[in-house]
């Protein structure tokens, strides 16, 4: 994945009954969303097609590196704007 885009990760939220994980990449003015486990795009604004599927890729090697993210995000640290960590 290229260096210069910004990966963000959702805490671990029930989506209709199921737990989903959110995940936003971002570049300057481009973003895209995936949804987890399904690896599903959910919006696309400037990423070209080889870079959804290079970004698709990273998100299905990296299952489980984003998965440990989301278990440590503290949804009201992110809801007030403070730093996860």
């Amino acid at each position: 994945m290229n260096e210069n885009i910004d990966m963000k990760v959702s805490s671990i939220i029930r989506k209709d009954g199921d737990k989903a994980i959110y995940v936003l990449f971002s570049e300057d003015e481009r973003s895209c969303e995936f949804v987890l486990p399904e690896k599903k795009l959910l919006s696309n604004h400037g990423f070209r097609e080889d870079e959804i599927m290079e970004l698709t890729d990273y998100i299905t090697n990296e299952v489980d590196s984003i998965l440990d993210i989301a278990k440590n995000v503290d949804p009201m640290k992110g809801f007030m704007g403070l730093k996860q960590g």
